[in-house]
């Protein structure tokens, strides 16, 4: 893979999942083979990876994957207990992000990366609805690896199923718009056994003033 030219090639763009309240779109094949697999690659040895400890209920926790957080300077996130001061961007990093803006037309300052290493990794029911991210978030979210579910589920209208998305190697989901204010998603812990999966999610961080 050529780090001097950008890894997408712009010739497709995200269609629209229709969700009431919501502005979700997805794209199966953002990166294909074989680079999506040289990306996994780099990210599990170059990226500074941890387990961290997160407050629910009121009590401390280890999360059930590996996280880290890269970003300009001052794109400082905190949520759950945690303060997440950014490590400086990689070369690889910010090539995924030239290309990630160009698809989502959209600029982004801060990336959350997640390692789910089985089956067994997870993240519960939740919203990106931090003050520091705005009322209407943009967030961009790229899977690298094993396919795993991601579950939608409307805050308070029961009258809508819930919407799943199986996030294949290389497929990128954007939520825009309210979709933070109106859903939540979560990715379940699951009996079949899975191989390693990157999830990266692009965001702003708006500064404080």
């Amino acid at each position: 893979m050529n780090d001097s030219f950008s890894l997408f090639d712009g010739s497709s763009a995200p269609e629209s999942i229709p969700m009431p309240d919501a502005q979700v779109r997805f794209m199966q094949a953002f990166y294909r083979p074989p680079v999506s697999g040289e990306l996994m690659d780099r990210l599990i040895h170059d990226i500074l990876w941890r387990q961290e400890t997160i407050v629910l209920w009121g009590k401390p926790h280890l999360q059930p994957r590996l996280s880290a957080w890269y970003g300009d300077a001052g794109s400082s996130y905190a949520y759950s207990g945690v303060l997440l001061n950014p490590h400086p961007w990689t070369d690889t990093l910010l090539h995924i992000k030239q290309d990630i803006e160009q698809a989502a037309g959209h600029r982004f300052n801060s990336v959350l990366l997640n390692l789910y290493r089985n089956e067994q990794d997870s993240v519960g029911w939740h919203s990106d609805a931090e003050p520091e991210l705005g009322s209407m978030p943009v967030i961009a979210s790229l899977s690298l690896g094993e396919t795993r579910t991601f579950r939608f589920r409307h805050k308070t209208r029961k009258d809508l199923k819930p919407v799943s998305i199986a996030l294949t190697d290389g497929s990128l989901l954007l939520m825009e718009g309210a979709t933070q204010k109106f859903w939540q998603h979560a990715i379940v812990k699951e009996r079949e056994v899975r191989k390693a999966r990157i999830n990266l999610t692009f965001r702003t961080i708006l500064r404080r003033k």
